[in-house]
């Protein structure tokens, strides 16, 4: 099989690549603005990288396109300050671009495997989410942080048509907070721009406060990496063609909890490494409000819980690691980083 994968410096991307070369015999060839992630995975005989960018090097996507079995296109803006500071470059590359490449699989009988995302749902009120009956839910139009998730929720949408009227073979993802190392870099602070954990968890190191948006109230299901992709690789193998013109939530419903619990707990792990236990003695917790941190175009979302029925009886999937040893992995691997970049600063060991 041959996969063309856009974005394949990404988390996902990233983590996709790595099981790829260890587990199967495809060649992935991929695209991206940088490759820091992949790391020597760029000179492996089945990764065929290329630095370059979605909305430019149009010419070498289409050669791709026609030429892969699969395209996974990755490439999104999904940070919520991103959805306020910036809504029309996040309505740019994630609606317009991607419907481009999706169009280009249409036209070439490409497979398309679309990340969606847990925020179409919204505000849906009744948790846990379905993907065939629950009700997407958004705010007002000035609420601007709704671009994203009207974003995916209309490319899914005409993803789906294009499956009904024009031949598309697809299927459509929903990671739920998908969490494991190189989700973001700690290298600076980015406050709001980061996902969760690794703002988080960057506060606590830098002896930051940890900032609870209107108290951490809302709840999250968080996801360990290598769960999501072993779901994700039995979409890819699609044995039986089992998946196609399907939707599946790919989340850990056991790993719900509320912000304030999540900063609670990624505290007590943090206190598992003996040299960090002082920073974690340390932490403070406190609340702002969501119109302060985020801005007034904002709106939250209180609940976001997967329904897994279509991936544990179509696929036999079933998410195995539980949330504080998800945290512990992600944190360990963050903190051999931090490690390695404190040292490489100070040889000598100082402060």
């Amino acid at each position: 099989m041959k996969l063309l994968v856009l974005g394949v410096n990404g988390f996902i991307g990233s983590h996709l690549t790595r099981r790829v070369v260890a587990e199967t015999d495809w060649e992935i060839y991929g695209m991206d603005l940088a490759a820091d992630r992949l790391g020597d995975m760029v000179d492996h005989p089945r990764v065929h990288y290329i630095e370059g960018d979605i909305s430019i090097n149009k010419e070498w996507i289409e050669y791709h396109v026609k030429k892969c079995d699969v395209c996974l296109p990755l490439v999104a803006i999904a940070t919520p300050a991103s959805y306020v500071r910036d809504p029309l470059a996040v309505f740019e590359l994630d609606f317009e671009e991607n419907l481009r490449v999706v169009r280009q699989c249409a036209r070439y009988g490409t497979r398309v495997i679309f990340p969606s995302t847990s925020e179409v749902y919204g505000m849906c009120p009744e948790p846990p989410f379905n993907e065939e009956t629950s009700l997407l839910v958004y705010g007002p139009i000035h609420k601007q942080r709704w671009i994203y998730a009207c974003a995916k929720q209309m490319m899914d949408r005409v993803i789906w048509a294009m499956g009904q009227h024009r031949g598309l073979r697809f299927t459509l993802i929903r990671p739920f907070n998908w969490i494991g190392a190189g989700l973001d870099t700690l290298a600076t602070p980015k406050e709001g721009s980061s996902r969760v954990v690794t703002q988080f968890l960057g506060h606590l190191l830098r002896e930051e406060p940890i900032n609870l948006v209107d108290g951490g109230r809302q709840r999250r299901s968080f996801t360990y990496v290598d769960d999501g992709l072993d779901c994700l690789l039995a979409i890819l193998r699609n044995e039986g063609g089992r998946c196609d013109g399907r939707i599946f939530n790919i989340g850990n419903p056991a790993n719900d909890v509320s912000i304030r619990e999540l900063a609670e707990l990624m505290i007590d792990v943090l206190k598992e490494f003996p040299d960090l236990a002082p920073l974690a003695e340390k932490a403070e917790l406190r609340e702002v409000s969501a119109e302060a941190f985020y801005g007034k175009d904002y709106q939250d979302i209180g609940a976001r819980v997967p329904d897994i029925t279509a991936a544990r009886e179509v696929l036999g999937w079933e998410p195995k690691i539980g949330l504080r040893e998800a945290l512990r992995r992600t944190i360990a691997a963050y903190v051999a980083d931090w490690r390695a970049a404190r040292e490489a600063l100070d040889p000598a060991g100082g402060a």
